[in-house]
């Protein structure tokens, strides 16, 4: 008996070991932070997980929208830094300004920037595992790093939110606001050999909070938290009873890849004739207290 114990002690202490070796996740996110409120949810989590090394956070334009500020990028990058600044991770994540607008139209379509050089540099750092690339908003620092170094797209594994997928038809649109913000960026990438994940919008939108809910679970626990809920309340549409929060289900879905199903699909010729992996449904509600545990457990309660 004494013999047996000792054994099962030794083989849990390996095992221990074992996932202690585990290597965590090289990961980017690509976000258009100062658009809306979800962004702000879902880059909290990223950076806050465990299992990823989120070593960098690019912002994002996404200029030609109605409700655009003057300098869309360069207010996603100063939330970017008002996000590190409150978890600590200024200069442990490197905070990169990415393209002031859309791809151009003709000619080298490539916005080179900061946030396009930095996914080229690690794609080219990567060993075995792939860069992860979260992009919450247009694709415009993507497609351009894939324009000027085509050579990346076998070195990185890019998770987008955006389109609208029928998947009973299987056809895809490209009406939703990340699309729209660059059409341009969105053809190069699908007509990319990058590895794609998709999460459309129609699934996505399973991604509700409920203000009352979501203010009692984290009023007054952490400053940041409370950031989080002043966002809510203070932005362009704020007094909302619910929101979708729709970048975290993405985030969620490749922390927790059993609270979604994702499914390989075939696209149409004028979108690449490629194989993509899509997201077909998630649970939201798990999702939802995933986040809730995650981060009252990360930051904890006040002092």
């Amino acid at each position: 008996m004494i013999q047996r114990t000792a054994l099962f002690l030794l083989l849990s202490a390996l095992l221990v070991r074992v996932g202690e070796a585990q290597p965590q996740r090289t990961v980017i996110i690509d976000a258009d932070t100062g658009n809306e409120v979800d962004d702000l949810y879902a880059v909290v989590q990223g950076l806050i997980a465990p299992s990823w090394n989120v070593v960098g956070l690019n912002a994002t334009q996404w200029q030609v929208s109605h409700w655009a500020v003057a300098q869309s990028m360069e207010e996603s990058y100063r939330l970017n830094q008002v996000l590190l600044a409150y978890l600590g991770l200024n200069g442990q994540v490197r905070s990169n300004r990415g393209a002031e607008a859309r791809l151009f139209d003709w000619g080298n379509l490539s916005q080179p920037s900061a946030a396009s050089n930095f996914i080229i540099q690690h794609a080219h750092q990567a060993t075995e595992d792939k860069v992860v690339v979260f992009a919450l908003g247009a694709l415009t620092n993507v497609a351009s790093a894939l324009l000027d170094d085509p050579s990346i797209a076998s070195k990185i594994a890019l998770y987008w939110l955006g389109s609208a997928y029928d998947f009973e038809n299987g056809t895809m649109s490209n009406i939703d606001f990340n699309s729209v913000m660059d059409v341009q960026a969105v053809h190069v990438v699908l007509h990319s050999d990058v590895e794609l994940h998709i999460i459309p919008v129609n699934v996505a939108a399973a991604m509700t909070f409920d203000w009352n809910e979501t203010r009692d679970r984290l009023e007054g626990k952490h400053d940041l938290l409370d950031f989080l809920l002043q966002r809510w309340y203070n932005h362009l549409d704020g007094g909302r009873d619910q929101r979708t929060i729709w970048d975290l289900a993405l985030i969620q879905a490749v922390l927790s890849p059993e609270m979604a199903t994702e499914v390989q699909v075939r696209t149409s010729k004028e979108r690449g004739d490629r194989d993509v992996w899509m997201y077909r449904s998630i649970d939201a509600e798990a999702m939802r207290e995933a986040f809730f545990q995650s981060v009252l457990d990360h930051l904890g309660e006040r002092e």
